[in-house]
């Protein structure tokens, strides 16, 4: 299995809100997982897996579905061509979303989603390295067996033999997904163990940063370059 792309906590954030508000304007207008799949022209385990935020799913099957939901002037915004031949009623609507100049992105530090997102970031970096420095392998197994040395008994020993059979044929997409049984891996898992100090600290600065929320600021009016996003964490008083 290839490297799983760079993305920082904020993309996986994003990329969760928006698949929320699409199973949300789905359920709005009564539909559900097996009609929207097919209307998508997606299997239903695709819609899913995008509803989750997946960042593994395509971006075809994003746009399938949001254009299903009628999203289709939200993506023509983020098109230049599109914005510079406009058709009828397009440019009233531009002009109203000018001046929502900014998005505040933030996670709920209590919630069960921020704890998750986090770990996944973790994982995601230590695949990363795994795949950067194949010894580490044998670092994660090595620790996995000492779990298992010590306490076979334990609740988690089935999902360690499991992590065991994962490693070995380095299947890291069990463990990276939104499923409920790639949660329960993430919660009994060696491969944090095996990530740089200085990785690590990276990400957890990256979750404050975004339990204190982080303003984007965006350029109503792109140029040459396409729409922009500078970043800045929320000031608090």
């Amino acid at each position: 299995m290839s490297t799983p792309d760079a993305l920082t906590v904020l993309d996986l954030q994003l990329l969760m809100v928006l698949g929320n508000r699409l199973r949300r304007l789905r359920q709005s207008q009564g539909l559900g997982t097996v009609e929207m799949a097919k209307r998508a022209g997606i299997s239903r385990m695709t819609l899913e897996a995008v509803e989750s935020g997946d960042p593994t799913s395509s971006i075809g099957a994003y746009l399938r579905i949001m254009s299903t939901l009628g999203l289709e002037g939200e993506l023509a915004l983020l098109v230049e061509d599109a914005l510079q031949q406009a058709p009828a009623g397009f440019a009233e609507k531009q002009t109203r979303s000018a001046s929502a100049r900014q998005v505040v992105i933030s996670v709920d530090e209590s919630s069960h989603r921020s704890q998750d997102l986090q770990s996944l970031a973790l994982h995601r970096e230590a695949v990363r390295a795994i795949q950067r420095d194949p010894a580490l392998i044998t670092k994660a197994q090595g620790t996995l067996e000492k779990w298992l040395a010590a306490d076979l008994k334990s609740r988690a020993a089935p999902l360690w033999q499991e992590w065991a059979r994962i490693i070995e044929a380095r299947n890291w997409r069990k463990a990276l997904g939104h499923t409920c049984r790639a949660q329960q891996l993430r919660q009994a898992s060696p491969l944090p163990t095996v990530l740089p100090d200085d990785i690590r600290l990276h990400v957890l600065d990256q979750m404050r940063s975004l339990k204190k929320g982080i303003v984007l600021d965006i350029d109503a009016h792109p140029k040459s370059e396409g729409p922009k996003a500078a970043k800045r964490p929320v000031k608090r008083s």
